[in-house]
């Protein structure tokens, strides 16, 4: 009877991933043992240690290029860079997660007083997760997305996919104050990932049996395999109108790409805050991620099969994004439908054929999640006795109360808008300067018009800030905890260097833009 051989395993190479999964089963012990005052504040340092603890091997591991466990994970340049990436934001929005001491002033604390009991019952009363088992569900998920832009075949991608996914949806539920709408975006969020994750595992079964098909080579998912049956047979209609179509309708609604972008405003509006801005950040760096290897590496025989087709759906992505932000009268909402937009922007730079195509995605995936992050902070701190005020008429005169966080907000839009000196021109600038010089024309132009289109919701929020009068009903701006304002400073931070010295996170991401195959 022959020996079993398992394959060999980098441990340190893992180690990230490994730190943060560890985290999480303790977090789930400390439920379980650690007395119930004392749990916030030790559920908050495991997981904010476990994040640093991650992101130092990550930079440990920077010069690592490998494969390991069998080929099934990749350490390459885009891995490593999207870890530190999703670890450095996870961070921030644990931050913002784990505030539970904020100031009012005025009438709306007698207000407030009225209607919580508990620092954990004012949380829940503004839309903030109130319970301490969101820290090892954050910790799952934010593990399940290192696995996910380090996969390297089909199927530890699913299983990384399901990591991810399955958290999300119970984060998504955890707003205790507007309970029916925060369970009712976590099961449209739930119904529709079941059904993409279908299609993604539907996908992986038609490549199988297309690298079946092809004569001399043996069957698998792993991407060495495919993108070697994808060379030799690069238009198979079983591989095109079937696997590859498939794991892209999967990929593309973790991305929130049009038309699979239905769940996103409802999910956005109804998802915690904090949760809203943590989902906005980590889960768009992981899924774009997961779509740079896939159509760099399994799929890059067959460029010019699904070019037209992404860059279609790049389009309406944009489209629809810039045109129904227009409409919106929910600041959630219109920031969800300003990263359904974006989405469209960062699918530009995955189209884009060369290496400066994929440093520019990372960048822009870098560059948007300081800034959303930042944005929606802003948000948790706009009040009154029911909560957060999300309505943009409530938004009227915010200048004149408080002027500080509204001039925050405005250069946050700004960037959003793509204004020079804000990190959302560079990262523009810089995935289509890598579509137009890759031939994608139709893309870039397509991008700066509706570019143009988009800036009009964020303008219209930046007069209504400061060149409308308050009303009566005008809620305060509270003054955040120092977790709050540690994540606020470090968004607009970074959103600033970023616009005026970006070369080096550009070069940066540059020297990391080479895949192993």
């Amino acid at each position: 009877m022959s020996e079993l051989k398992l394959p060999p395993i980098d441990y340190a190479a893992l180690a990230p991933t490994l730190i943060l999964l560890g985290a999480a089963l303790v977090g789930v012990l400390v439920e379980a043992f650690v007395p119930r005052r004392r749990r916030h504040v030790v559920q908050l340092a495991v997981a904010l240690l476990a994040v640093l603890g991650a992101l130092t091997m990550v930079v440990l591991n920077a010069n690592d290029r490998l494969i390991t466990i069998g080929g099934a994970i990749a350490i390459d340049g885009p891995a490593l860079f999207l870890q530190g990436a999703i670890l450095v934001l996870a961070a921030m929005a644990l931050l913002l997660i784990g505030e539970r001491t904020v100031e009012r002033g005025g009438a709306f604390v007698a207000q407030a007083a009225v209607t919580a009991e508990s620092a954990d019952d004012r949380r829940q009363a503004d839309g903030a997760p109130g319970a301490t088992e969101v820290y090892p569900l954050t910790s799952f998920a934010v593990g399940g997305m290192l696995i996910f832009v380090a996969a390297n075949d089909l199927l530890t991608m699913f299983i990384a996919l399901e990591v991810l996914s399955l958290p999300l949806y119970l984060l998504c539920a955890l707003a205790r104050r507007r309970r029916l709408l925060s369970q009712e975006a976590a099961m449209k969020y739930f119904l529709l990932g079941a059904y993409a994750s279908a299609f993604f595992l539907f996908g992986v079964a038609l490549v199988y049996g297309f690298t079946a098909g092809i004569p001399g080579r043996s069957a698998g998912v792993d991407f060495a395999t495919i993108h070697a049956a994808v060379a030799e047979s690069p238009s198979s209609p079983v591989l095109l109108f079937g696997g590859m179509a498939m794991i892209a309708i999967g990929l593309l609604f973790k991305a929130g790409a049009a038309p699979f972008h239905v769940w996103t405003p409802d999910v956005y509006q109804g998802a915690p805050t904090p949760i809203t801005g943590f989902m906005a950040a980590c889960t768009k760096v992981a899924a774009f991620g997961a779509l740079l290897r896939v159509f760099h590496v399994a799929f890059e025989g067959a460029r010019w099969d699904f070019t037209p087709v992404l860059g279609v759906v790049a389009v309406l992505t944009m489209l629809v994004g810039a045109v129904l932000a227009v409409t919106q009268t929910d600041i959630k909402r219109l920031l969800a439908y300003s990263s359904i937009a974006n989405a469209g922007y960062l699918l530009v730079g995955v189209l884009a054929p060369t290496s400066d195509g994929v440093s520019g995605t990372m960048f822009y995936l870098v560059a948007y999640g300081f800034s959303v992050l930042a944005a929606f902070a802003v948000v948790t701190l706009v009040r009154d006795a029911d909560g957060e005020a999300t309505h943009l008429s409530r938004w009227a005169g915010l200048g004149q109360r408080s002027p500080f966080y509204a001039g925050l907000f405005t250069f946050i839009l700004l960037a959003f808008a793509g204004i020079p000196l804000t990190s959302g021109f560079t990262s523009k600038f810089a995935v289509f300067s890598a579509a137009f010089d890759g031939g994608q024309g139709w893309l870039v132009i397509a991008g700066v018009l509706t570019s143009m289109v988009l800036a009009f919701p964020y303008l219209r929020v930046v007069v209504l800030m400061w060149l409308s009068e308050p009303g009566e009903s005008t809620p305060a701006v509270v003054v955040p905890g120092w977790l709050t304002s540690a994540a606020l400073t470090i968004g607009v931070v970074a959103t600033l260097v970023l616009g005026v010295f970006p070369q080096p996170l550009l070069d940066l991401a540059a020297g990391a833009a080479e895949f192993v195959r």
